[in-house]
């Protein structure tokens, strides 16, 4: 009962997933996530993966003002990925209050979000490039398909754009150039890229058991050591528990009849909306 919903795959918990994906793949699953552990215990900090990047979110985050983080993946089969990395993120880091108690006074915790690259490319990537945010992305790719045709054709074209994005993200594109290339006078503004927006690169041989253990490992030592330079308690969520004793006093009032009032006026006033529309008045 000590072990966080966000850190209990590794745990009894799993059993469900190894039902699922056989003995086997979870204990290869396991070892990529041991492989990770081993490499964060033993590793020195200048080369220690998880680490450098959780560095890399606190810089960026309290030095440079960003307040998100996007993690991008160059493969379909994680498309959910992102997904579970918010739970481990922000229930780990969305915290203000220090471990001594004290209200912090930096940013903590970045709202974590992404998408498959294939989709977000032609959806959210403009304001990544264009934009006035700073995002800090990471964008993850296998070298080896799980469906190769053609002499891997297909995953050839998303390395391609996997390369380009954060060769774009990083470079830009300077006025000179776009009028080089014959670009009108008045579309120049818009077509310039200031570059210089931070990206890390995560390149895989395939997504098999043992490297999804090691990415979901490699995101929770960061989130860790987040924590750690924000001397804030990674492993708690009270933050969750306010919105769940408050719906089970109003629970109880949907359960009977006649207007609430024992509410500020904008909750009251939306709870007796939702119970006239119901039928419950």
């Amino acid at each position: 009962d000590w072990v966080g919903g966000r850190y209990s795959v590794w745990s009894a918990i799993g059993l469900s997933v190894c039902l699922y994906i056989g003995y086997d793949n979870f204990h290869d699953f396991l070892a990529g996530g041991h492989a990770m552990d081993k490499h964060f215990k033993e590793t020195p900090l200048e080369q220690n993966i998880p680490v450098l990047g959780g560095l890399l979110s606190v810089w960026y985050s309290d030095f440079f003002g960003a307040q998100t983080h996007l993690v991008s993946p160059f493969d379909q089969y994680l498309h959910r990925f992102p997904a579970y990395l918010q739970q481990l993120s922000m229930e780990s880091n969305g915290k203000a209050i220090t471990r001594s108690g004290d209200y912090v006074k930096y940013t903590t915790g970045a709202i974590l979000f992404g998408e498959p690259a294939t989709n977000a490319q032609h959806s959210f990537y403009q304001l990544l490039h264009q934009g006035t945010k700073l995002i800090p992305t990471d964008f993850i790719l296998a070298a080896e398909s799980h469906n190769p045709i053609e002499n891997n054709k297909h995953q050839k074209m998303l390395a391609s754009n996997y390369f380009a994005q954060a060769e774009a993200l990083m470079i830009g594109k300077t006025p000179e150039e776009v009028r080089a290339e014959g670009a009108a006078d008045e579309l120049v503004p818009h077509k310039t890229f200031l570059g210089n927006r931070p990206t890390t690169s995560i390149l895989a041989q395939k997504i098999t058991p043992a490297t999804l253990g090691a990415l979901i490992a490699y995101y929770e030592h960061m989130t860790f050591t987040e924590g750690a330079i924000w001397n804030i308690n990674s492993f708690d969520q009270w933050g969750v528990e306010l919105g769940k004793s408050l719906a089970k006093k109003i629970q109880s009032e949907l359960e009977t009849s006649g207007e609430v009032s024992g509410h500020d006026a904008s909750t009251s006033g939306l709870i007796n909306a939702f119970k006239k529309k119901a039928g419950i008045n």
